[in-house]
């Protein structure tokens, strides 16, 4: 057992991350404690937000106070759960995360990139993921995918289809101002070639979770 690391995984509708989340979580469980979690949730409190912002009724009031509550629920999912369980030496993986802060409110919503660094700088601290995989994936594809998934549109689900491609390139540009923290995946592949990429780029960036040659045998 090794010291842990914040893993977070971030990416448009649909483009498979819960499912990944989990399969990652699966091949780590063999040699970590592994803690899962997802935003906006993760704890009562923040779960209770979530159902509030999903459901659309933070969507009158427009993005910034949608910011306002992520960030809210951000706070305490941090404070109760994140950060304990990284000074634990647990492998934090959570299913979104700052990063989708930065593309729904901030370059899909409106709110000035200044605006989002400051919520962030306050929100987050110190607390940023040691890797962050980010899976890129056509809108439409996506959003076919989740409607077959889910059937009725959530709050973002249901936006027009350029507020999603808004988003892809939010995306993709926050892995190119980042290389050294972020690795943009394929999720147009199958969910095995997908989960295989993401087990080598956690092989290359944190080779103490998952060694070289860990990753096939598992």
């Amino acid at each position: 057992m090794t010291s842990g690391a914040f893993i977070t995984f971030e990416g448009g509708e649909g483009a498979g991350k819960s499912t990944q989340v989990e399969r990652l979580a699966e091949t780590l469980r063999a040699r970590h404690r592994v803690v899962v979690t997802r935003e906006p949730g993760g704890t009562p409190r923040a779960e209770e937000i979530r159902a509030a912002l999903l459901g659309g009724l933070a969507k009158p009031y427009g993005p910034f106070a949608e910011a306002l509550l992520f960030s809210a629920a951000r706070i305490d999912h941090l404070d109760r759960l994140i950060r304990p369980a990284l000074a634990a030496g647990a492998v934090v993986l959570c299913d979104r995360f700052m990063d989708s802060t930065r593309a729904y409110q901030g370059a899909a919503g409106g709110i000035a990139a200044g605006t989002v660094a400051a919520l962030e700088r306050v929100v987050v601290g110190a607390t940023r993921p040691g890797l962050t995989l980010i899976l890129d994936l056509d809108p439409e594809a996506g959003l076919a995918r989740a409607r077959a998934r889910s059937g009725a549109a959530d709050r973002f689900e249901g936006e027009a289809l350029d507020f999603h491609r808004r988003l892809r390139a939010a995306f993709r540009a926050i892995a190119e101002a980042e290389p050294e923290r972020c690795v943009l995946i394929d999720a147009g592949e199958a969910p095995d070639a997908v989960a295989a990429a993401i087990r080598a780029a956690v092989t290359e960036r944190l080779p103490h979770l998952l060694p070289e040659g860990a990753s096939d045998a598992a």
